[in-house]
């Protein structure tokens, strides 16, 4: 009787852990993502050249030396363009899921029905933002 309740008690253990179980991969990947970094910044700090001057402590971009101030203003079609680009972005962000998850319904489920006409809805709202920001000369550069 004490072995069935010893078995029982394992058993109910071993189960209360097995949702504890499933983050011990995420775990070990977090502490490797972390040791990794600490690693690199350590690792060039002390094998890294550490000599300073006039040269190396200068502002480089485009190996351009910088004339003017960098207070100049930029014209608005820069930041347009980086905001669509932003937005078609995030659009191949949400259809990522909806592609991986469509293939593995079921013939005939009226779910993917459902999903399709979704996901063509949302696509053709963004080609009309597309559409309405190309006539607008968002992408034109003159």
């Amino acid at each position: 009787m004490n072995a069935d309740l010893i078995i029982t008690s394992l058993a109910a253990a071993g189960q209360a852990n097995d949702g504890l179980d499933n983050y011990a991969a995420l775990g070990v990947l977090l502490l490797i993502a972390v040791g990794f970094g600490v690693f690199n910044l350590v690792a060039t700090s002390l094998l890294g050249p550490s000599r300073t001057g006039p040269v190396k402590e200068s502002v480089y971009e485009t190996g351009m030396n910088p004339i003017g101030s960098a207070r100049k203003r930029f014209n608005v079609r820069f930041y347009i363009l980086a905001m669509t680009f932003l937005v078609f972005d995030v659009e191949i962000v949400f259809l990522y899921p909806w592609a991986t998850v469509f293939p593995n319904l079921a013939p005939g489920d009226p779910l993917g029905l459902q999903f399709l006409a979704r996901m063509l809805f949302f696509i053709g709202t963004s080609i009309i933002a597309f559409l309405y920001a190309w006539r607008k000369g968002v992408f034109a550069f003159d």
